[in-house]
């Protein structure tokens, strides 16, 4: 079940029932797909291939779309705008609002809430959110999980009088568009930060110099192991001492703290120390884009055998981070494909020599390093800040959410 509510716990204006008492549940079904008229268009229907459209309040458009002939000569039935509609496949306690009239998969379920005035259906969706981790949970199966019909029989809910409901939604949805509005800015600036490293990196856009005026110098092409070299700091073994264990992910989402072990819980032995401004590359995920830079909170954790740290043989020729910058790009990921082999991806053994060999194009001047490595790093800071505004937003609807749908809060009608 949802959350369990001791009845005696809710405002005694308040009621405490099963939802099939408020709204009309619909299960999904699917047109043959033997007939091809079934399907040529039409009508929204919401298919698996759906799930990364729900939890962001209304759903407007669907992967396909079916016939009126599809919905007459088959078990799918459409459904109003405003019905509300929840996965209970692929993307498990997802859901959202119908904008306008569309019929739904089997993997889904549905609840009409145009009966005299008992439910509102974005009470309804709103409550659905605050319950997600708890669908979540009743999901069952091997290898496709659901959630079974008979849950949804006896699912219960607690709803305060219909004015009261709106009142509820309508202040939700002011956070909700608040976060909306927060998730547009943080796309555009990702945007504008891909668009950044697109120009910068290649030199498609020169910054200025210190003079004022743009960098002119045409950019040099070097082989790597002519900038970078590998560097090894062995660990004095001891089985009883900590050992935090750093990890680099892929897609260049830098370096982070894996585990800490004791000595004696590692197998391997074999260990180096890493430094602030050591360029990470993980031998075994390279090929997808498994390098990072050493930040200053990880100076002196642990790597273990399978990591290779570079750091500059000249620091007046290349800037480490942007190195690390430079890297991000996907010719890059190629270069070090390139540099693998193996039959399957996830097994490509990392020829390092041969990696030291690939020539990349970079600018001869470090100044011109440094600032396109500062303009790209104020554009992380942004991002960095967007995240957390729209983090610390999420949290705190999601905390009026837990007062506001329980009852614990209180909301004054007509103010």
């Amino acid at each position: 079940m949802a959350r369990k509510i001791d009845p005696t716990s809710i405002p005694k204006e308040w009621k405490y029932d099963l939802l099939d008492k408020f709204a009309v549940r619909c299960s999904g079904h699917t047109p043959s797909q033997s007939f091809p008229e079934y399907w040529d268009g039409g009508i929204k229907w919401i298919s698996l291939a759906d799930s990364n459209r729900l939890d962001k309040g209304y759903i407007f458009n669907t992967s396909k779309e079916i016939s009126e002939e599809g919905v007459k000569n088959s078990s799918a039935v459409l459904l109003p705008a405003e019905t509300v509609v929840l996965s209970r496949d692929a993307g498990i306690g997802k859901s959202a609002v119908m904008y306008e009239p569309m019929a739904v998969s089997q993997h889904f379920i549905a609840w009409k809430c145009d009966n005299s005035h008992k439910i509102n259906s974005w009470f309804l969706y709103n409550w659905l959110q605050l319950n997600k981790t708890e669908f979540e949970r009743q999901a069952v199966g091997s290898t496709i999980k659901t959630i079974g019909l008979p849950y949804f029989k006896k699912l219960k809910i607690a709803l305060p009088p219909y004015q009261e409901q709106e009142k509820i939604a309508q202040i939700l949805s002011t956070w909700d568009q608040a976060i909306s509005a927060t998730e547009k800015l943080l796309e555009n600036s990702q945007q504008q930060k891909k668009a950044l490293m697109q120009q910068l990196l290649t030199g498609g856009k020169r910054l200025l110099a210190s003079d004022g005026f743009p960098f002119l110098d045409e950019w040099k092409e070097y082989e790597i192991g002519s900038l970078l070299k590998e560097v090894k700091r062995p660990v004095n073994w001891c089985d009883e001492s900590d050992y935090q264990l750093l990890s680099v992910k892929r897609r260049s989402e830098g370096v982070i703290l894996r585990e800490t072990l004791k000595g004696y819980e590692i197998l391997t032995k074999k260990m180096n120390i890493a430094f602030e401004g050591d360029f990470l590359i993980s031998k075994m995920q390279i090929v997808h884009g498994a390098t990072g830079l050493v930040t200053k909170k990880f100076h002196g954790c642990h790597i273990s055998d399978s990591y290779i740290a570079l750091v500059p043989k000249d620091k007046s020729k290349i800037d480490i981070e942007f190195f690390t910058w430079f890297s991000k790009q996907k010719f890059m990921y190629w270069k070090a494909f390139l540099c693998s082999y193996g039959v399957h991806i996830e097994k490509m053994t990392f020829n390092f020599n041969l990696y030291l060999k690939e020539k990349i194009k970079i600018p001869s001047s470090i100044e011109e390093q440094n600032k396109i490595v500062s303009v790209l790093s104020s554009a992380d800071q942004e991002i960095e800040t967007l995240q957390k505004k729209l983090d610390c937003l999420k949290q705190e609807k999601k905390a009026l959410m837990q007062q506001l749908l329980t009852g614990k809060k209180r909301v004054k009608v007509g103010a």
